[in-house]
């Protein structure tokens, strides 16, 4: 089985400050988990929230498969989260905090073959917070090219 897969949201480390971290599942139906372990998915404009206590993704784009004939999903529909109560509560309680919110961070397929979300509670930077982030992976960078040359 496939397992190779890891889409992430490179944005979303520039953007946000993550403050807490948590590994979810994804309902999913069978032509999107397909299309997954095609690579055919996008995280970059997804966000989490709250419907009736249950997390949802919205805007996590997962291409129509080739494939699948008639029974084809919409590639930008909402597919709820698993989580358990314990921190869907621990996310519900930090989310009414102001400036905190949920973004998808890295989507892969685990060993047992499931599809599963890592997602980020998070803080939106500042503009000097987001310079300070570019100085130190430049600086970062050229200490590793300095160290490769010798």
């Amino acid at each position: 089985m496939k397992t190779d897969i890891n889409i992430t949201n490179k944005k979303a480390g520039y953007e946000y400050e993550f403050i807490d971290k948590f590994t979810a599942g994804i309902q999913l139906l069978g032509s999107e988990i397909k299309s997954i372990r095609a690579g055919k998915a996008s995280i970059k404009e997804s966000y989490c929230l709250f419907i009736k206590d249950e997390l949802w993704i919205r805007n996590m784009d997962i291409s129509e498969y080739a494939q699948a004939s008639t029974n084809n999903h919409k590639p930008k529909r909402d597919r709820k989260l698993l989580l358990n109560k314990l921190e869907l509560r621990k996310l519900r309680k930090k989310i009414d905090q102001k400036g905190l919110s949920i973004v998808a961070t890295r989507l892969y397929i685990s060993q047992r073959g499931f599809a599963k979300l890592n997602i980020a509670l998070a803080k939106g930077k500042k503009i000097y917070d987001k310079r300070e982030s570019l100085k130190n992976k430049d600086s970062k960078r050229e200490m590793d090219r300095l160290l490769k040359d010798r």
